[in-house]
C-alpha cells in the first residue's frame, strides 16, 4: 500500500484521532468505521467515531455502534476518513475533521475528488473493509472477533453478499481469517443484509409496483416520496435495497431509484450490470460511487427527473455502441 509507512508513523505518534463516514451511511461505511475505531481503541488511543446521520436499525447492534457520535468538540491530532470521495460526502464531522494537522483518507472509489494531505485507496478492494483488515494487520492491531464483526460488514453489504464483480480471490480470504475468530457468519449475514423489516418489505414492494421502463426495458426506475415513507410509517433506509430489486430483472442494465429527501431534492440510487459506469453519471450531478453503483442528488422537480433519465438513456446508448463497435 503506497504511502503506508508514513500513514502508520502518523497513526502511532496520535494519541487523539476522529474517524468518519459519509452521509447515509451503508454497511461498508459503518462496519469500517467500527472496525478501525475499535482497533485503535484498543491499543490506548481515543478513537472518536464520528457520522452525521443516524445508524440504519441493521446496523445499531454491530460492536461499538453505540459508541459512534454526531460532533466532537476536541481538535484531533490526525483525522481519518472512511469511505469518502469528497469533503461533502462527509457533511457536518467535516467541521471537527478540518481542524487536524492531517487528514487520512481511505476509500476505493473510482471517482474521487481528494482532500486529505494523507490518502490510502485501492480502486480495486471489494469493501473498504479489506482496507482497513490491511492496514490493521500492519498496525499489529489483533483483529479480535468485535472487529471481525464489523469488517465482515463491510465486505456483506458492500459486496451485495457476494455478487458482484468486484469480489476476488482476496476477499474470500480475509473472510476465512476473520470467520476464524469466532463469528456467527449466518446471523451476522441475516442481520446486516438478508432480513427486512415490515416497513422496508411494504415500501419495497409499493416501489417495484409502481416500476416504469424504457429503452425496452433496459432501464428501470421507480420513486419513493415523503408521503410514501409516512403512510407506510417507514424510513429512507428501507428502500436501499429496491435498486439492486430493479437491477435484478432480466432485462434490465440501468436502475433507478429517487427518493424525496425534502420538499426540493431527491436523492439518486443508480445500479449497472454488463459494463455501464453510471459513476460517471452521478458524477456529472456532483455525486460518486463505483462503477456499477453510484448516487446524487438531484432538484424534486419533473423536469428534473426527465433530463436524469435522458441522461441514463444517452449513457445507455453510449455503452451499447461502444459494446457494438468492439465487436465488429
Amino acid at each position: 500500500m503506497k504511502n503506508l509507512r508514513q500513514i502508520k508513523k502518523k497513526i502511532l505518534s496520535a494519541r487523539r484521532i476522529a474517524i468518519a463516514g459519509h452521509v447515509n451511511p451503508d454497511g461498508d461505511c459503518i462496519g469500517s468505521l467500527l472496525a478501525f475505531g475499535l482497533g485503535l481503541n484498543s491499543t490506548g488511543k481515543r478513537a472518536h467515531m464520528l457520522l452525521q446521520d443516524d445508524i440504519p436499525k441493521a446496523y445499531r447492534n454491530l460492536p461499538g455502534a453505540n459508541k459512534i457520535k454526531k460532533r466532537m468538540k476536541e481538535t484531533p491530532d490526525l483525522a481519518i476518513t472512511v469511505d469518502c470521495n469528497t469533503k461533502e460526502m462527509v457533511g457536518a464531522p467535516f467541521n471537527a475533521i478540518k481542524r487536524a494537522k492531517d487528514i487520512l483518507e481511505i476509500d476505493h472509489h473510482m471517482y474521487r475528488k481528494p482532500f486529505g494531505t494523507l490518502s490510502l485507496i485501492d480502486g480495486k478492494a471489494a469493501a473498504v473493509g479489506e482496507i482497513i483488515y490491511k492496514l490493521l494487520k500492519s498496525l499489529n492491531i489483533d483483529i479480535t472477533k468485535n472487529i471481525a464483526r464489523n469488517i465482515l460488514t463491510s465486505i456483506i453489504v458492500e459486496t451485495n453478499s457476494f455478487r458482484l464483480p468486484s469480489v476476488k480471490p482476496f476477499t474470500f480470504r480475509v473472510c476465512d481469517r476473520l470467520l476464524l475468530t469466532g463469528v456467527d457468519y449466518n446471523r451476522l449475514s441475516e442481520m446486516v443484509y438478508w432480513l427486512k423489516t415490515k416497513e422496508a418489505a411494504v415500501l419495497s414492494g409499493l416501489c417495484m409496483a409502481n416500476i416504469h421502463f424504457l429503452k425496452n426495458d433496459k432501464i428501470a426506475w421507480s420513486i419513493a416520496t415523503k408521503k410514501d415513507f409516512s403512510r407506510m410509517g417507514g424510513r429512507d433506509e428501507d428502500v436501499d435495497s429496491v435498486a439492486n430489486d430493479m437491477l435484478s430483472i432480466e432485462t434490465v442494465k440501468i436502475a433507478i431509484l429517487f427518493r424525496e429527501k425534502s420538499p426540493g431534492l431527491l436523492r439518486v440510487s443508480l445500479r449497472s450490470k454488463g459494463g455501464i459506469n453510471v459513476a460517471c453519471l452521478a458524477y456529472k450531478y456532483n455525486g460518486g460511487g463505483h462503477f456499477d453503483s453510484a448516487g446524487c442528488l438531484i432538484a424534486n422537480k419533473t423536469s428534473s427527473i426527465q433530463e436524469f433519465l435522458k441522461a441514463a438513456a444517452g449513457l445507455l446508448d453510449k455503452c451499447s455502441y461502444t459494446t457494438e463497435k468492439k465487436g465488429e
